[in-house]
């Protein structure tokens, strides 16, 4: 299903290259089916990327065993783009997933991406996180103090580490969560997003729009985050 998925998203990248990328899909968990599918994908598909679930089956992004894939996609100096999958935990009556539980999904897997030291072991990895990184950017320094004393390393380090990603900023363009993402993430790692098509058009509208008229944004950030910040992140693909 992954082959066939990601040769279908080539052709449409083949037939429209003015309009179109696309980030491959893996077979995870199945860590050797997954290093394979990467591997076509990105040395015989032309992929600009591929994307990861923040967890498979209650296994956390950057897990030991995942090292053989991110091994690889390093070599590749690939782009990975992370989307939160259901918590591996009962949803609570009444509010879906997407509401709460896809936010701490990728917080999770930021916090355990640095947890063992993945972005600095695979350094040559482009990681963007969905949704503005969840919940990461308002509870860095929790989750920075938390790392610490499980770690030992030093609290600038890890922060360092969890500024690191790339952010988009897909269903996250409000008011409350603008500020929070812009003061944590550095200026040319946030990206803009929509979430379309999971999210409905009235959202995409509604949070587009709120991003549009947020007034902590002067043109130039705007034309950044709108272009130049994935135009930067993707120019040694083109």
């Amino acid at each position: 299903m992954a082959r066939q998925v990601n040769e279908f998203g080539a052709e449409l990248v083949k037939d429209r290259p003015d309009r179109f990328g696309y980030f491959a899909t893996v077979p995870l968990p199945d860590p050797d089916a997954a290093v394979a599918a990467a591997t076509y994908a990105l040395d015989e598909l032309a992929a600009d990327g591929v994307v990861l679930l923040a967890n498979t089956d209650g296994v956390y992004l950057g897990h030991p065993g995942h090292d053989p894939l991110l091994a690889e996609l390093d070599r590749r100096c690939a782009v990975v783009f992370v989307h939160p999958s259901e918590l591996p935990a009962p949803p609570v009556p009444g509010l879906p997933p997407f509401a709460a539980d896809f936010l701490l999904d990728t917080t999770r897997a930021a916090a355990n991406l640095v947890l063992h030291d993945v972005p600095r072991r695979y350094s040559n990895l482009k990681i963007i996180l969905s949704h503005a990184g969840g919940f990461l950017p308002y509870a860095a320094h929790r989750i920075t103090a938390a790392l610490v004393a499980e770690t030992g390393r030093g609290y600038e380090e890890i922060l360092e580490d969890l500024r690191g990603f790339w952010f988009d900023t897909a269903m996250s363009g409000s008011p409350s969560a603008l500020p929070s993402l812009l003061a944590f993430a550095r200026p040319d790692r946030v990206l803009f997003g929509t979430d379309w098509p999971f999210a409905p058009e009235v959202a995409v509208a509604h949070f587009t729009g709120e991003y549009d008229r947020y007034p902590g944004l002067d043109p130039a950030s705007h034309h950044a985050i709108d272009r130049d910040n994935a135009r930067a992140l993707f120019a040694r693909l083109a």
